[in-house]
């Protein structure tokens, strides 16, 4: 059962969540439910637990509005496990392409890995010191036999056997290794590699990546595990010998059995461009591999099937699935009835204003104007944006989006990178360290005026 403090609240969910995106209320809330629902749900004490089923939920919206960053930061909120897929992608039972239940085969594969970080952190200690013994016993071997020749004398004459030296040098080594002063030096390790067949299909079988994995797998399994010499310095040996040793120590069954409860339990499946496998959408051209039959593919997947996977059966009844689409040339209405009902909650998300612009530029944690100034701040140069220069991008951002394309906040990537174009060049040629840079109205309107006047759709179309 979860503890009332591994889940926030829905108001919580959504202060979180404004944190790095901006507006989309309405969408906010409906997944903040949703999310706290899975808490709700694991602490029903009756047998009506197995029988709530989440209510997955349809975002409706134009590209680049924030549905694809909703779904993956409220994955990061509960520490679930997610996936996302393009239902384009996927192609019927019977046609070349992805296999539907390989989004499940995907959904446990990160959650085992969720499990699996959780677990290594639990044995760190342990395997800290068996690491530090291993670089130890690379730098200084142990004395195996005791000799009985007098190697040297104390200070009160009493005499020291090789044996007692070799400890008294490995004590001071192992304090140094602790300490991290050895960092650069390089040792000889032994790295066991898993013999892989490299084995492929000949012709067109039926036969998806997942299953070929888990056959080059169980084959690699059955050979023996070779050892490989390698140099490398303490610092690179301490990563590869506690993935080892990490791995060495925990239980693995007893991963799997957490990871297939965790993904069935609070994993996430953010299925994009379901507007594309509408049957609305083929009108507008383009093939049509069999839209009706993806839809009836992923249907059972929906609703709740047992999908096998190599690391057991998992169900999907409670897996919270979250569709999106920006359903320009087709309706949510032109989805086959059954798949739309699985999806209840419908919400439509708000093209982006030019105020959102300005918001979007300036207050999320992962801002553009931040992320600029971090990666110009390591070549310890300051860049500042003036408030008018801000609202200059946005305005320029929202103005060849109306014109031109309306992909959303993404065009905010094209029109800084432009506008920084030049400062990024000459750093650290000309602009040297310590130097500061304000980025004012004037320098905007200077560097991107002829992107407003330049209307060649292949220089603003992502």
């Amino acid at each position: 059962m979860l503890s009332t403090e591994q889940y926030l609240t829905p108001k919580q969910i959504v202060a979180e969540l404004d944190k790095y995106i901006i507006g989309q209320n309405d969408a906010k809330r409906n997944v903040a439910i949703a999310l706290r629902n899975r808490w709700r749900r694991m602490n029903v004490k009756t047998e009506l637990q197995g029988e709530i089923v989440p209510n997955n939920i349809l975002m409706i919206g134009a590209t680049g509005v924030g549905k694809t960053e909703i779904a993956r930061r409220l994955a990061k909120i509960a520490d679930a496990p997610f996936v996302k897929v393009e239902a384009s992608k996927f192609t019927e039972v019977g046609y070349v392409g992805r296999d539907v239940e390989s989004m499940v085969r995907d959904l446990v594969e990160q959650a085992v890995a969720l499990v699996k970080n959780a677990k290594k952190e639990t044995v760190r200690e342990k395997a800290e010191e068996i690491v530090e013994g291993i670089i130890l016993d690379a730098l200084i071997p142990p004395v195996k036999k005791k000799t009985t020749s007098v190697a040297g004398l104390e200070e009160n004459h009493t005499p020291v056997d090789d044996e007692e030296l070799n400890e008294r040098t490995r004590e001071r080594f192992r304090e140094k290794i602790k300490n991290r002063e050895l960092e650069d030096r390089k040792i000889d390790i032994s790295v066991k590699q898993n013999a892989n067949p490299g084995i492929g299909m000949i012709g067109g079988g039926q036969m998806d990546e997942s299953s070929m994995m888990n056959i080059q797998e169980m084959i690699g399994n059955m050979m023996p595990q070779k050892a490989k010499k390698r140099k490398v310095t303490i610092a690179d040996a301490r990563k590869i010998l506690m993935e080892e040793e990490s791995s060495r120590l925990i239980d693995m069954d007893e991963v799997k059995d957490e990871a297939i409860a965790k993904a069935e339990n609070t994993g996430i499946i953010f299925i994009d461009e379901v507007d594309k496998i509408a049957v609305g959408a083929s009108k507008k051209g383009g093939p049509d591999v069999s839209r009706e039959g993806v839809q009836r593919d992923l249907l059972p997947i929906v609703e709740g099937s047992a999908v096998n996977t190599k690391y057991g059966v998992i169900n999907t009844d409670h897996i919270l699935f979250v569709a999106a689409g920006a359903f320009h040339f087709a309706k949510p209405s032109d989805l086959i009835p059954e798949l739309q009902g699985r999806f209840p909650i419908r919400v439509e998300l708000e093209n982006l204003t030019k105020g959102d612009f300005v918001r979007i530029l300036s207050e999320p944690k992962n801002a553009l104007t931040k992320q600029y100034a971090a990666l110009i701040g390591a070549e310890d140069v300051e860049i500042t944006f003036s408030e008018e220069a801000v609202e200059e991008i946005a305005s320029i951002a929202f103005e060849i989006n109306a014109e031109i394309e309306n992909i959303g906040a993404r065009r905010l990537h094209t029109v800084m990178s432009r506008l920084l174009n030049d400062i990024l060049f000459d750093i650290p040629d000309k602009i040297g360290p310590n130097a500061k840079i304000v980025i004012d109205r004037t320098k905007v309107q200077e560097k991107l005026s002829g992107m407003v006047e330049n209307r060649d759709l292949s220089q603003y179309i992502l």
